[in-house]
This record gives structure tokens, C-alpha cells and sequence, in this order.
């Protein structure tokens, strides 16, 4: 079975996914990637100087959305930076609306190209890296596969989608940035708070009831399909008070914006470890940072399987 068709992490069904997760996710522990927060810093330092030494109004998911996540999951499997117009592109390409079915799967068979082309690299010359310490671990190279074409979409243009949106609201919102930037212990609270609220994938995955089941009164019939809107769970009123105000001292770590279950986000440590980096640092060097257009003026991502922004235009 060639790597096109092996089954992906998502879509494996125990005891598969078992074994492949239980493999790779010692790589997203806390207490591994604390190991990880200096380089982080660096990189969004790295970005910021670029963005402060520059015009003084960019589009922001150019100038530090997009490139931060991109450099961060590059270094963490081992994928050559210099590539990342390329895994961008290609990634957006599968996952905008307004792409054809033959585009998304050009897109799809172009990444997985690539992907393999680097493990078979790996296999003869393992470097420091998630992918290779894979491979030495005995994973099987499809899956090592599989494992690096997931992380590498995975691991960038959902966390670039968060930063993004972020920072709109905070720069709408000037209360909530104000609270943030005069208090930076909150700063973990609001992250936590500003993924329920987004919730940028907002559909969880489909399941087939095998029978008959009751859920909150509501009768499944077996053979029925099931979506977890995981957006409007996230909204519950009964678990989240005032579910559509941001309200950065609730306790909303219990959100569902990384899934739930076996199929639970892999890096939602590290998109957190990102997320809280890159918004304390950017409030606190460029404290003048404003939106450059109106904020209805925003073109939003509302179509797709994620939600985001294309563009957004700052200045300071």
C-alpha cells in the first residue's frame, strides 16, 4: 500500500491510531515543549523586528501570522523552511472553498510528494527532529509519513488563523487589550478564552450511530449520521455564561476548540505555547499597534473548514 493511500492519523480507527498517537504524542507534552519556549521567542522576536523595521503598516498575517507557525513546525519536524511558500500555498489550496475538487486534490498529492520525498531523505540521513526521531523509534516510514503531511497542515495555518483573529478583536476591542497588556497573568486565560470563542474548526468529526441512543433528548436512530459542532458547543450558555461576550477571566479551559476524545488535537500545546508568546510580545513592543482599515472591512474566512482571516492590514 502505497503512502497516497494509507490511512491518515485522523481518519485510523484503534488500535492503529492507538499506537501511532501513543508514538508521537510524548513530542506535544508540556513539560516537553517548555524545552521549546525560548526558540519560540525567538522566532516572534525574529518576526517582530522584521515587521518594526519595515513600513509601519503590513498585513499582518504576512508579516507574523503566517510566518511564525510556519518557522515553529518547519524546525520541530524537520522540514526546510526555504519551503514554506510552497507547504502554504499548498496547504491553503486544500483548504480554501473556492478551490475545485481537482485543485484540492492537486494540492493534497503535491504535499504528499513532498512529504515522502523528505522522510525517504530522513530514513538515510536522520537528523534532530520529530520526523526522524519517528523513524528511529521503528515507525513505520508510511506512517512517519502520514504523521508529517497531518502536523505540517495541522501545525501552521490553524494557529496563523488564531493569531490573526486575535489580534482583530483585541484591536477592536481596546478594553480587552488594555486589560491584557496591564495585566500579563491573564494572558493564559485569554488565550483559553479566545480559542472557545473562535473555535476556528468548527465542525468535529462525523460519526455513523451503530444504534438507537438518546442524547439531551434528542433520538439518534442507529444508521443516522452525527456532526459535533464543536462552535456551538463552545457557546453553551449552561457551561459558558454570556457564551458570546470574551471574558478573559472565566475559566473556560474546557472548551472543545482542539476536539475531545481519541481524535484530540495533537499540537494544542504548542499552538497555546505560540498563541500566549506571540500576543504578550506583540503588545508589549509595538504598544501603538492599531487596525489599519475598519474592522467590518476584514476579509474573513466564513467559508471552509476553517475559520480566519485572509489578510490583516496593521499599522502603528
Amino acid at each position: 500500500m502505497g503512502p497516497d493511500h494509507r490511512p491518515q492519523l485522523i481518519e485510523m480507527d484503534p488500535p492503529d491510531h492507538t499506537k501511532l498517537r501513543r508514538s508521537v504524542v510524548g513530542e506535544f507534552t508540556v513539560a516537553r515543549l517548555a524545552a521549546w519556549r525560548p526558540r519560540v521567542q525567538e522566532i516572534v522576536d525574529e518576526a517582530i523586528d522584521a515587521l518594526l523595521a519595515g513600513p509601519h503598516e503590513v498585513d499582518l498575517v504576512e508579516a507574523l501570522s503566517l510566518p511564525v507557525p510556519s518557522k515553529v513546525i518547519s524546525e520541530l519536524l524537520g522540514v526546510p523552511y526555504a519551503d514554506h511558500h510552497f507547504f502554504q500555498e499548498s496547504s491553503a489550496d486544500f483548504s480554501r472553498a473556492d478551490t475545485t475538487q481537482e485543485e484540492k486534490a492537486a494540492a493534497v498529492g503535491n504535499l504528499k510528494a513532498y512529504i515522502t520525498g523528505l522522510v525517504d531523505e530522513k530514513v538515510k540521513s536522520p537528523g534532530d527532529d520529530l520526523l526522524s526521531r519517528q523513524l528511529a523509534a521503528g515507525t513505520d516510514p508510511e506512517d512517519v509519513r502520514g504523521l508529517g503531511f497531518l502536523l505540517l497542515i495541522a501545525g501552521h495555518e490553524t494557529t496563523a488563523n488564531m493569531i490573526s483573529l486575535s489580534v482583530a478583536t483585541l484591536l477592536d476591542k481596546r478594553e480587552h487589550l488594555t486589560a491584557l497588556r496591564d495585566d500579563p497573568s491573564i494572558t493564559l486565560g485569554a488565550v483559553e478564552e479566545l480559542l472557545r470563542y473562535f473555535t476556528i474548526a468548527e465542525i468535529g468529526a462525523g460519526r455513523l450511530a451503530l444504534e438507537d441512543v438518546e442524547i439531551a433528548g434528542t433520538l439518534i436512530r442507529a444508521g443516522e449520521g452525527v456532526l459535533g459542532l464543536t462552535n456551538t458547543a463552545n457557546r453553551d450558555a449552561s457551561v459558558f455564561p454570556a457564551p458570546d461576550e470574551i471574558d478573559f477571566t472565566r475559566m473556560a479551559r474546557n472548551h472543545l476548540a482542539f476536539g475531545f476524545g481519541s481524535h484530540q488535537c495533537l499540537g494544542q500545546n504548542l499552538a497555546r505555547l505560540e498563541l500566549e508568546i506571540v500576543l504578550a510580545t506583540l503588545l508589549r513592543r509595538v504598544p501603538t499597534l492599531r487596525l489599519a482599515v475598519p474592522f467590518d472591512e476584514i476579509p474573513f474566512k466564513v467559508h471552509g473548514p476553517n475559520y480566519g482571516v485572509f489578510e490583516l492590514k496593521v499599522a502603528w
